[in-house]
């Protein structure tokens, strides 16, 4: 595994000038970027991010997904102040804040992206209501 090295698997369901400037704040932050689509939902968050001991998901063991409707960041090899200096800069840029993002970590490695896409976006969801 590429140790320290920032990256971010980044889907949006759709490719806008937004994604553009999004994208160059990640390049110029120093960040690689692995654009993600919704055919690699399937795929388990440590294969996508590149992690020792991941492959790709066999044909027979493809679980279920649909296509997500929301942009998601996953951030991998990040400190918390990395993310707070992204987070800042997109914010800076006056782009409004990506709602659904996660970290990779030891359990959700193992996990199809499709999971970890529903489950920060149920978590959103409950930590929105009432707002």
């Amino acid at each position: 595994m590429n140790k320290g090295k920032e990256l971010v698997l980044f889907y949006t369901p759709q490719v806008t000038e937004r994604t553009s400037k999004l994208k160059g704040i990640f390049v110029r932050l120093g960040i690689r970027i692995k654009n993600i689509t919704a055919d690699q939902m399937k795929e388990k968050v440590g294969y996508l991010a590149g992690m020792d001991g991941f492959g790709p998901c066999p044909p027979e063991e493809e679980p279920e997904t649909g296509v997500p409707d929301r942009e998601m960041l996953v951030m991998k090899n990040f400190t918390s102040p990395r993310i707070d200096e992204l987070l800042l800069a997109i914010r800076k840029a006056g782009l409004a804040k990506i709602e659904l993002k996660a970290v990779v970590t030891p359990t959700n490695a193992d996990w199809p992206l499709y999971r970890l896409y529903q489950e920060i976006e149920k978590e959103h969801e409950e930590m929105t209501k009432g707002k």
